[in-house]
Parts: C-alpha cells; structure tokens; sequence
C-alpha cells in the first residue's frame, strides 16, 4: 500500500522534468503526446493517439486532412510526369520507326554479326531539349564566367579607345578590320540565291520522278531526268562558288558565308536523298510510292539540323527576346575576334616577313598565338554552335537544341571530336561511319572510322583554303596526322583530370600553331606576289622563302 500511495507523488515529481526534456528538444511529435493534466498517466494519452475526437483538440484533425491533400497532390504530380515520359518514350520509338514503308532490322538468333548489326542500324533521334549553356547560364557562379568574358570585351574597347586618343587624339572605334573581312558581301548573298534554289529544287525533283509507279514505260526517261538534275544541282553548288571566289577575290568573312553555305547544302542534300532513296528504291509493284512532303524539305533547309526527318518535336511558341538576345550576342562575339586579331595578332604577324627566319622566333609566335587562339576557339563555338543556331532553332521552333555537349570536360580526342559539333558529327556517323561499315560488312571499325577522320580533315582543309585564298594544309596535317593517331592513343579509358589538362594543352597548342602559321602566310603571300604564276607556286608555302 505504501508503494501505491507513492507512485502518483514520483509521478508528479517526474513530470515536469520530462516536459522541460522535452521543450528543449523541440519534437513536435512528443508536444503533441505530451498530456493536458500534470497528474494524468502517460498510458492515457498513448490510448488516445489513434482517435482524433477523445483527444479533443481539432488540429490534428486539420493537420490529417492536409497530409491526405498532399498525398494526393503528389500522386497527381507524378501521374502527370509519368504521362509525359510515357509520351516523349512514344515519340522517340514513332521518328525511330523506319521511314517509307521500310521493314524493322531483324537479327537471326544465330547471326555471327549478331553483336554488330544494332551498331549498323543506329539512327539520330530527336526530342525536345535545351542547349547546355542555356542550363549552364541558370546558375549564378556560370553565369559570372559568362560576365567575365563581357569584361574582356570591354577592356578590349577601352584599350582602343585609349591607344586612339593617345596616337590621334581623338575617340573613335575603328572598324577596318570588320569592314575588309565583309567586303562584297552583297555578291557573296547574290550568289548564295542560285545555290539555294538550286537545292531547294534539283533534289526534290528528282525524287519525285524516281516515286512515279515503276511499272509505266516512262519511269526509265524519269529516272534519268532525275539523275541529270542532280548532277546540275552538283555542279551548281561545286563551281560556281569557287568561281566567283576566285573571280572576284572575295575577302575572308564574305568567302566563309560561301564556303559555308555550299557545304551545308550538300550536305543537307545528300541526308534528304539518303534517308527518302532507299524506301523508294525498295517498294514493290506498280503503285509509286508517296514522297516527302515539300514544306518538311523546305523546313529542313532551315531548321539547325543536318539528319533529314518528316517530322520534329516543336516548341510551343516563339520567344522573339531570345532570338533577339541570341543575335546581338553573336555580333558582340565578332566584335570580340575583330579585337582580338586587331590587338594581339596583326602588329605581331604583320612585319614577320622583315625579319630573317629562326627556330626561335617561329617557337616565339607560336606561343605568341596561344591565347589569342584558343580565344577565337571559343569565340567561334559560342557564336555559331550555340548563338546562331539556338536563335534559327528558336524562329523554327525546333525543339532539340542539343548543338554540342561538354566538350569542354573531354579527357580523350575521340570524346571531343563526338562533343564539339554534335550536328556534324551526326552527319558524319551515319552517313560515313554507319554506311562505311554497311560496306565492309561491319567488320572493319577502324577503317570507317579512318573513313571519317579523312573526310572530315579534307573538308576542313577545303574550307580554310576557300576562305584564306592559299592552300597551306596545316589544318589537315593538324587533323589527321596528329589528331588521328591520338584519336586511338588517348581513347575513353582515360578519366583522370590529368587527362582533361593534356586535353586543353593540346587545344591550346593546336590554336596557336594554327593562327601562327596561317597569319605568316597571309602576309607573306602580300608582301611577296609571285612573279608568274604557276601550279607549284600556289601549293608551296610562301612564308618559307618570304623575306624582305
């Protein structure tokens, strides 16, 4: 009896203390348990948890009915995600589906080429997605870096400035260099205007011809129609380029909109046949077979892209802010490399040709041309791969912007050759690689990824001696004698930051070579004109023998 009559007094004595553990833990949950009376048993309240009404008090009840809101708020949320993986996994698997009729690939379960027919049959799917840089910027310790090269250009223009009004003493920004680079522009656009109407029609005719029912005795006439416009539509966008280039010796900027054009509308050309050929090609009996429509050609001459497809996930609308901003900064870019050439190029490489040749004033440029080089580097790839085509992409309400991938985090070259111009390197792989390998029987890898590295370093060699006026291969032997043997050496093994530095030293090395050497030939070919012109005259390099 004296051990019951003492148990509600320790009770009492104990309960504060538990109650005052508990306020300076702050769990809401024990609160809530806590009881009402001091003398009360803890028993009592543990018997009340599960019925809201014996607690008596209507916040728990309120409390209930908000959890059961979230919930459902939650499962409707994720029913709605759900729904749209669900649909974007439907239209990657529609615009996978073979084009024109075209039966799905099937690998017999005994096939030797088994583990290689998948690799065969790989095609470019298209989803809506931003560009990097546009997640990239929604982060503030980014979007300083971002500023910081806004700054370099600000100091660019303040330096001219200044060095304009200490040697003239006036304050004026002088364009020359801009100004020469896009002269006779308005000839380089007159010429672009047979090029495109040329692609716009030569391709598109010819295959509607060869779609015309086969067995009609006129289907033969047609196809060879087809054949000669093509051939034309070839000789069009091959000579007449070169032509008024050569003609008319247009400058560096106004020869690139050339160049450029006449290899995008090849290659466009090339993905529109390649693609709505062979389902043509392959169709059975008399009835033709429906050709493309025209306005996805017409919409394919434009659109950022290089892979032909009917269709193409479409953003909702237009934002004509981003278009605009997009615009204004690929100009403020060239701004950037007129500054640049203008600053730490041109007084250096101009009076090289003066001064007698030396291994060590030829190590000095081309360390010399480090900077300014790998600047032009990322100049040129925030102007095009992302500025340019992001604002075409955004008027077209083209949907995959993935232009380029983090290049930039590379530690292997075959990892930066895949991330750095991923609309070309699609064109390449599907059309040179996959179609390379198609030939060989899929066996022989290297060879079509030789194949690959060929072509891509004799177009980049075409374009640079197109744009410069001169033949100085340095970009092919920098391409495929250098760049493709480490293409194998530095593979996707390799994942050490170690590796990403040697990748950067090696960009960083590449761009001063090549702005170093192509600079001293410029001048070299002003300073000494050849006295008759001759086929050895025009391939030999002039800076070697040049000084005066």
């Amino acid at each position: 009896m004296a051990e019951a009559t003492c148990c509600p007094d320790k009770a009492d004595i104990m309960e504060p203390k538990a109650a005052r553990s508990r306020r300076r833990a702050g769990s809401r949950r024990e609160q809530e348990e806590r009881p009402s009376g001091g003398g009360e048993p803890p028993s009592g309240s543990e018997k009340a948890q599960g019925n809201p009404e014996a607690l008596g008090g209507p916040d728990l009840v309120q409390w209930t009915q908000h959890m059961e809101a979230v919930k459902a708020q939650l499962l409707e949320q994720a029913q709605r995600q759900l729904l749209e993986l669900l649909d974007r996994a439907m239209s990657e698997a529609v615009q996978s589906y073979p084009p024109q009729g075209r039966p799905l690939p099937t690998i017999p379960p005994d096939s030797p080429n088994k583990t290689q027919e998948p690799s065969l049959k790989k095609r470019k799917v298209f989803i809506n997605r931003k560009s990097l840089l546009d997640e990239l910027m929604e982060v503030q310790h980014f979007r300083t870096i971002y500023h910081m090269f806004i700054a370099g250009l600000c100091v660019f223009i303040i330096s001219t400035l200044a060095i304009d009004f200490i040697d003239e003493g006036r304050l004026m920004l002088e364009f020359d260099l801009l100004i020469f680079s896009f002269g006779q522009l308005p000839l380089a656009l007159m010429t672009w205007a047979p090029m495109f109407l040329s692609t716009l029609l030569a391709p598109y005719q010819a295959l509607r011809l060869w779609a015309r029912p086969q067995a009609s005795g006129a289907w033969t006439l047609g196809a060879g129609l087809g054949c000669v416009l093509l051939a034309a539509h070839t000789a069009v966008l091959g000579i007449l380029p070169v032509h008024v280039a050569v003609k008319h010796q247009l400058p560096p900027a106004s020869s690139c909109v050339l160049v450029f054009e006449q290899v995008r509308l090849l290659m466009k050309s090339y993905s529109f046949l390649r693609e709505a050929v062979p389902g043509i090609l392959r169709a059975r009996g008399g009835e033709g077979v429906r050709a493309p429509s025209f306005s996805s050609y017409l919409y394919f001459l434009f659109c950022p892209t290089l892979i032909y497809r009917e269709t193409y996930p479409r953003t909702p609308n237009i934002r004509w802010n981003y278009v605009a901003k997009n615009f204004a900064q690929a100009l403020g870019c060239l701004l950037y490399a007129c500054f640049i050439m203008g600053r730490l190029c041109v007084p250096v490489f101009a009076n090289m040709s003066r001064e007698p040749f030396s291994t060590r004033a030829l190590v000095l440029s081309v360390m010399h041309a480090t900077l300014p080089g790998i600047f032009m580097l990322l100049l040129i790839f925030f102007a095009f791969l992302h500025c340019w085509l992001n604002a075409f992409a955004e008027m077209l309400r083209f949907g995959d912007r993935m232009f380029y991938r983090d290049w930039w985090n590379s530690t292997s070259f075959s990892n930066y050759y895949r991330t750095w111009n991923v609309v070309v390197h699609d064109w390449l792989y599907s059309y040179v690689y996959q179609d390379g390998l198609w030939l060989l029987g899929g066996q022989a890898r290297r060879a079509a990824m030789l194949g690959v590295f060929l072509v891509s370093s004799v177009v980049h060699e075409y374009i640079f001696c197109f744009v410069l006026g001169f033949f100085y291969p340095v970009m092919m032997i920098l391409f495929l004698v250098i760049g493709g043997p480490m293409n194998f050496m530095m593979h996707d093994r390799h994942t050490g930051p170690a590796w990403n530095v040697l990748m950067w030293t090696m960009l960083f090395l590449g761009q001063g070579i090549q702005v170093s050497l192509y600079c001293q030939e410029w001048y070299a070919r002003r300073h000494c004109p050849l006295a008759q012109t001759t086929f050895w005259g025009l391939v030999t390099p002039r800076s070697w023998s040049c000084h005066i």
